[in-house]
């Protein structure tokens, strides 16, 4: 999983007289054609070894040839963007599966290029999840789709219930009351090192997981700052496995996903409405696109539109033209205008936001954007 500490430790390497290679490429599905990232990244690789001065290209050449290999051949495992930083010379390699689009690009450095992570890191927001007991916890992060475990807090010696008669010549009441106390110090535990957690790790969000008395009493023991993140609870057993977590989880983050997504396409329509930095409709996006005006592009899963490109520079309209009117270059027949228009957005460093369904969105032309002016 992508992770801040991860990146920190690769911002510290420093190849001296070797070269790093760190190529992103967006693999999405949605905004390739026929797998057609194979082919840009063959031309990619081509071109920039082109480019290479003869010393360079000499300690990089096993890094293109190794990272053209593991493309094709693993094609079929990717998700939506793909980040590969290699360097041959001192025997490194790290590559990202990742759940979100990434702008083609190769940057061949004395270090490793990683900005564009860096940037996933700051627009995706990242969930926590704390699943708390009697006498133990456990903290999990959510980030694009993924869960991992972070760490445990575990209390020693709370005891637990005891049948009637008493424990040790105190009567029941007071053994309750013993209980709830020590339940209460490892509580109090548990609220501060998730106060630490949630600071360290930039996490906007928490779910609280376990029993029902167990989660209200931890709600009850929270911070202003920490209650405000949390987005809902369920119910689990603290020995569940991390992918028995995410399952229980899911709902929750499925229910407030679509939440924000509606915010979203609300915001959009008002301040399209009012000419404020947005657009809807596919004319309108395709004209901001080829202005490089995109801040963020959101679309229908299941919207299609055909249209015509220029050969030349790739101008996108769906207007019937012979001649692209920026460059004079051949039109021809565009398919998957949808796609281009995302995968090109990608480019220009825009983020994508795909929506399953909302009919607001739907009946306003299924395509938007936010513009940057």
């Amino acid at each position: 999983m992508l992770s801040r500490e991860d990146l920190k430790e690769i911002a510290k390497m420093q190849a001296g007289d070797a070269f790093f290679v760190s190529l992103y490429l967006n693999v999405n599905p949605m905004t390739n054609v026929k797998n057609n990232y194979v082919i840009h990244v063959k031309n990619m690789l081509k071109s920039t070894l082109e480019r290479l001065d003869k010393i360079v290209l000499k300690k990089v050449n096993n890094d293109f040839e190794k990272i053209e290999s593991y493309i094709v051949a693993n094609k079929r495992a990717f998700k939506k963007g793909l980040a590969i930083l290699s360097s041959s010379e001192k025997n490194f390699w790290r590559e990202f599966q990742l759940s979100v689009p990434v702008k083609n690009e190769i940057i061949v450095d004395r270090a490793p290029y990683i900005k564009p992570l860096l940037d996933i890191l700051d627009n995706y927001r990242r969930y926590a999840i704390l699943l708390v007991g009697r006498e133990s916890a456990r903290l999990f992060i959510i980030h694009l789709g993924e869960i991992e475990e972070y760490t445990e807090v575990h209390t020693e010696d709370v005891p637990g219930k005891h049948k009637k008669g008493g424990w040790f010549s105190l009567s029941e009441k007071s053994y309750e009351r013993h209980i709830d106390y020590h339940v209460g110090l490892h509580l109090k535990d548990v609220v501060k090192q998730l106060e630490a957690f949630l600071s360290r790790e930039y996490v906007g969000r928490l779910i609280i997981g376990g029993s029902e008395e167990t989660i209200k009493k931890v709600k009850a023991m929270l911070p202003q700052t920490v209650a405000d993140k949390i987005i809902g609870t369920f119910q689990a057993e603290m020995f569940a496995k991390s992918n028995e977590i995410l399952e229980k989880a899911r709902p929750v983050l499925q229910a407030f996903e679509k939440k924000k997504q509606a915010e979203t396409v609300d915001d959009l329509l008002t301040r399209a409405m009012k000419n404020e930095n947005a657009v809807i409709g596919i004319e309108d996006v395709l004209n901001a696109l080829q202005e490089g005006r995109i801040m963020k592009l959101i679309f229908l899963k299941d919207f299609r539109q055909s249209g015509i490109s220029c050969k030349n520079c790739g101008y996108l309209t769906i207007q019937e033209i012979s001649a692209c009117p920026y460059c004079k270059g051949t039109m021809q027949k565009a398919n998957y205008v949808i796609e281009l228009t995302a995968q090109k957005a990608v480019e220009q460093g825009a983020i994508v936001e795909i929506i399953p369904e909302n009919k607001k969105l739907q009946e306003s032309g299924s395509i938007g954007a936010f513009l940057r002016f």
